[in-house]
């Protein structure tokens, strides 16, 4: 099982790992990494979710070791972003279409989910079937197409995840997030306390 750095410098992998680090509708074998905004859903959240009428579409996620990598240059354009596989199928992308139609809103749980919606849509912002790598890189400035909310944990600073949530949310909102989950001692890293990103329509 491999664990993030941060935990496998700690204490070998264990039997535990194996559902403690893994999203409870996981299918298919192909992460090295697990899409941890995915480890905060239990069976039984899902089902309350959708008895109060969320719909739910599921991707095909691999996330890869370069998630976990940190950005060592100053000039972002610089960096050059690890590819991840995903998948997004005909149903899923008409599925998702239909709901933005009737006026509901994409949800993404992870980064990941989000990068891989982002590669799958157009400008229009319509999701298309998509089974490939995605290295896009979203920094700030960059024009989200398809995903209006984000639910994912905490990220570090420097990183590619963190930049990316700015985008989504603009940096001084970031902040102030930060500092709030900073001085309320939430939880960061893979078994950390999660937040809904909701941005502006």
């Amino acid at each position: 099982m491999p664990l993030p750095p941060y935990i496998a410098k700690l204490r070998p992998p264990d039997r535990q790992d194996f559902s403690d680090y893994q999203t409870v509708y996981a299918r298919e074998a192909g992460s090295v990494a697990a899409p941890t905004a995915g480890l905060h859903f239990t069976a039984g959240l899902l089902g309350r979710l959708a008895a109060k009428g969320l719909g739910r579409v599921d991707l095909t996620l691999h996330v890869g070791a370069g998630t976990f990598l940190p950005v060592n240059v100053e000039d972002t354009d610089q960096h050059v972003m690890h590819a991840e596989y995903g998948s997004v199928s005909a149903d899923a992308a008409s599925r998702l279409n239909a709901a933005r139609a009737g006026g509901g809103r994409i949800v993404a749980v992870g980064t990941t989910s989000l990068r891989t919606l982002e590669s799958a849509s157009s400008e229009d912002g319509l999701v298309h079937p998509f089974a490939d790598d995605t290295a896009i890189f979203i920094t700030p400035g960059y024009r989200f197409k398809a995903v209006d909310a984000l639910v994912t944990n905490f990220h570090l600073p420097r990183s590619t995840l963190f930049m990316l949530v700015c985008a989504f949310m603009g940096l001084e909102t970031m902040r102030r997030a930060y500092a709030e989950a900073i001085e309320k001692e939430y939880n960061f890293y893979s078994y950390g306390d999660a937040c809904l990103l909701l941005r502006p329509r």
